[in-house]
């Protein structure tokens, strides 16, 4: 059967830019930043993407489209049968993301029509917080908003690549972006808001920690959707005419300008209204809804900004769910169809104890952590950077004459460049990666 392929080289770059541009650019990169010197943790992030980030990029595409299938198929057809074996945790561990990411997700959901209702409509922080509380800790109704964006994310993946995941990219991506720049003039244009914009930019180099260059480095990887098979089952579906070095840079520069633009959408506002930037995660559920509630159209506005939380989710959420849909159908050789539904269940059934660890099953711990927390801790802490110690080094020493061919193809770069490439996904990925996951164990 032939591989289906993206339609354009425009739908690719923004279905690829719309798996990296997840919750993580609107919900933890401001508070992330905000706690780690502000634009002093920029200039390292910025580094960290542009280098390591990029060239790791620029492996996964030319690794996918070398392969011609997902993350297992291209390691058994470029390394060897039993090289397949190595790349089906990652499956497995998108899978497990997408147990608690869609939890959140439904949550987003949730928060959409809680605001447009004025449900929401309140300025003080330890109501919304009590709300928020009394939501998640429910047993049914996050089940319920987690199996309907689960419901949405199959509905764009069974439709297939071009007519499903690139006709939803094209649409969405572009509305993203739209509401993110009306929601940062809004804020930005409140009495105090200027301050956030400052405050995000000015470096300040006391709080720069060895931590916080950890925490760049780990936000640079994993925002960029790599280490998880994405992007090798997205270069699975190029086209030989695309010149994958540029195509990676606009992937790139497009997922970092959305975490950026994150950034001044939620920070100006928090400053606005005396919120506490390095809030956390509550940052979005809790102070955010405050932040509107002060704002004439806080109604209108804030129900814009969930909606642009779920068009991110969403963007991200339909790339982890293909991972599992190549490997089904490269592997197991599915419809797309039963490829989509079957794994799509698991994430609902799995998605259950993982919303019920807020709630009925909060004291049921492992190591100390809930359910959602351990999830959330295997895949982010131990798979993920796993899996991309295993793709740089595999690319790097397995299948470098075919990574090679595919980044010469149309366009040969200069050899001083595709050294420069090999040797960092060769050496220097595996070992700063070697970092982050054992700062993480």
């Amino acid at each position: 059967m032939q591989r289906a392929t993206w339609g354009s080289k425009l739908g690719f770059i923004l279905a690829s830019a719309g798996s990296a541009v997840g919750l993580g650019c609107i919900w933890k990169f401001p508070y992330v930043t905000a706690s780690n010197g502000g634009g002093a943790f920029l200039i390292v992030f910025l580094a960290f993407s542009f280098t390591l980030g990029l060239a790791l990029m620029k492996l996964e595409l030319a690794l996918g489209r070398a392969g011609r299938a997902g993350i297992v198929g291209t390691f058994r057809q470029l390394g060897g049968e039993h090289w397949r074996w190595v790349g089906i945790p990652t499956v497995l561990g998108c899978l497990i993301i997408m147990m608690f990411y869609g939890v959140v997700g439904g949550w987003t959901i949730a928060h959409i029509k809680m605001t447009a209702f004025g449900e929401l409509a309140t300025t003080d922080t330890a109501k919304l917080s009590t709300a928020f509380g009394d939501f998640i800790k429910q047993p049914i109704t996050p089940i319920v908003y987690h199996g309907l964006f689960l419901a949405l994310t199959l509905g764009v993946v069974i439709g297939g690549v071009q007519q499903g995941i690139e006709r939803l990219s094209k649409v969405l991506m572009p509305l993203l972006f739209i509401l993110m720049l009306v929601l940062i003039v809004r804020g930005v244009t409140l009495p105090g808001g200027w301050a956030g914009v400052e405050f995000m930019f000015r470096p300040d180099f006391s709080k720069l920690s060895i931590d916080a260059i950890i925490s760049a480095l780990g936000l640079a990887f994993f925002s960029l959707s790599l280490g998880m098979g994405v992007m090798i089952t997205y270069g699975s579906y190029i086209d030989e005419h695309t010149h994958i070095p540029g195509t990676a840079m606009w992937i790139v520069s497009l997922a970092v300008m959305a975490c950026l633009l994150g950034g001044l959408m939620v920070l100006p506002p928090a400053f606005a209204f005396g919120m506490n930037p390095a809030a956390g995660p509550g940052l979005t559920f809790i102070s955010m809804p405050a932040v509107f509630a002060h704002m004439p159209g806080g109604v209108l506005f804030g129900t814009a900004f969930f909606v642009l939380l779920l068009v991110a989710a969403l963007t991200s959420s339909v790339s982890l769910l293909e991972v599992a849909v190549s490997y089904f159908v490269d592997e197991l050789k599915w419809s797309r169809r039963t490829a989509s539904i079957v794994p799509s269940v698991l994430m609902l059934i799995g998605g259950i104890p993982a919303s019920l660890s807020f709630g009925p099953w909060a004291d049921i711990k492992l190591f100390g952590l809930t359910i959602f927390d351990m999830m959330d801790y295997l895949t982010s802490n131990i798979m993920l950077p796993l899996g991309g110690v295993v793709t740089a080094l595999f690319g790097g020493w397995v299948a470098w004459k075919a990574v090679e061919k595919q980044l010469a193809h149309g366009n040969q770069l200069p050899a001083v460049a595709m050294q420069m490439i090999k040797v960092t996904v060769s050496w220097v990925a595996p070992a700063v990666i070697s970092v982050v996951l054992l700062k993480g164990l």
